[in-house]
This record gives C-alpha cells, structure tokens and sequence, in this order.
C-alpha cells in the first residue's frame, strides 16, 4: 500500500455478506436437544409441548431463511426472539427446580444430577451467545450492512488495526464470549460497553455461579456413596 492510499475500513465497519445460517440454527439445534433430554424433574411441563414449540419455531426459520443472514425481516427476528424466549423460559425454569431440589435436601442421583445441571448450565451459554449476536451494533443484518459501528461488545480485532482488516464478528466469536463469561464469571477478552450489555453479562455470571456453585457442593456428598 502507498502512501497515497486511503487505510481501508476493517470488514466489520462495512457492509459484508451476512453469516451462513447452519451455525446459528446448529447452536439452536444442540439446545433444544438438551431440553427434550433433560431429565423430567428439572423440566418444563408439559415437557412435549415446550419441545415441539421450539422445533416448530425452528423449522420454520431454516425454511424461511435458509441461506446468509443480510435481509432485515422483522417477522423473521420476531420468530427468532420467540424462540430464544421460549428456550430461556424453560432453562429458568430448570434452573428454579435444580436449585429447589438441591437445597431441600431431596435424593438426588448422581447421574441425574450431573445430567440436569450439565444441560442446564450449556443451554445458558448458547441463550446468551444468541441474545449477544441477535442485539449487538443491532443484529446480524445490520452488522452486514454496516448501519451501526457503535458496539455494544467491544472484541480486541476492534482496538487494533494492525490485525486481519477483513475480521469481523461471527456467531461462534459470541458463542466464545457467553463461554468464557460462564466459566470465567466475567469478561476476558472482550469488553461490554452498552448497559444493556453489561446487565446480561452480570445475569449469566450470576445463574452460572449459583448453578455450578450448587451442583459442586452437592456432588460432593453424593459421590462418594454411589
């Protein structure tokens, strides 16, 4: 490059090709299965209604929009948003009957345990790497035309223009974020900046606390008489 020639935008300030669907719809795919398995003391009921809502709901938004994400649709994000409610409902729900069953001293298995509080805590972390990617700089069609390059999550290819140009954040980058806040029960590399952003991370290191705090300290005592 010359000295006369303008430094290029970094792909995630201009308008690029919208992300492939499978990924998100495989994320979505993974939860929903964890849900129809888990384990029914710590579910939903009716357990077969909730589940053939959500893969009814998730059928319907492959077929409609099976290719890259790049059309802004608000029935298509409305549908979207369902599901992703519906998915948390039913995960807040189990957390709720996980905890109850834990500190009421009820029997509890160790393989149902382990099982239920595993699926519960990895649903967790695909709901908010979905709310992240879904509402970052305003969803993944807006971040493909490059309306708004205000993040609301602040990733370290953003502070550094010496990196890739063409980076730019995909679903899995937020996966790694809701990741990372679960297990770290904070930020680590990347930084929330929006209020709303800052809340949610607060929520999902505080239901990962409690929920591995809680399966640790149970799993102790009954370990060691299975």
């Amino acid at each position: 490059m010359t000295a006369t020639e303008p430094t290029p935008r970094p792909a995630w300030r201009r308008p690029t090709p919208g992300e492939p669907r499978w990924i998100v719809a495989g994320s979505l795919l993974v939860a929903i299965a964890l849900q129809t398995v888990m384990p029914s003391r710590f579910a939903l009921h009716p357990k077969y209604l909730v589940s053939a809502i959500t893969w009814v709901l998730l059928a319907g938004l492959v077929i409609t929009h099976p290719d890259r994400m790049s059309r802004r649709s608000p029935r298509l994000r409305t549908a979207s948003i369902t599901l992703l409610v519906v998915i948390a409902a039913a995960n807040a729900v189990s957390v709720v009957l996980l905890i109850r069953a834990i500190v009421s001293g009820h029997s509890l298995a160790a393989r149902q345990l382990l099982l239920g509080g595993g699926a519960i805590w990895l649903i967790n972390v695909i709901i908010f790497a979905q709310v992240y990617w879904e509402y970052d700089r305003g969803g993944p069609a807006a971040r493909a035309a490059g309306s708004d390059d205000v993040p609301d999550l602040l990733f370290p290819q953003m502070g550094d223009d010496t990196l890739d140009p063409e980076w730019e954040p995909r679903f899995f980058d937020y996966l790694f974020v809701s990741y990372t806040n679960a297990t770290a029960f904070s930020p680590t590399d990347t930084m929330p900046l929006s209020r709303w952003c800052k809340v949610l991370f607060m929520a999902q290191s505080s239901i990962s606390l409690v929920t591995v705090g809680l399966i640790a300290a149970r799993a102790v005592n009954i370990l060691p008489n299975t």
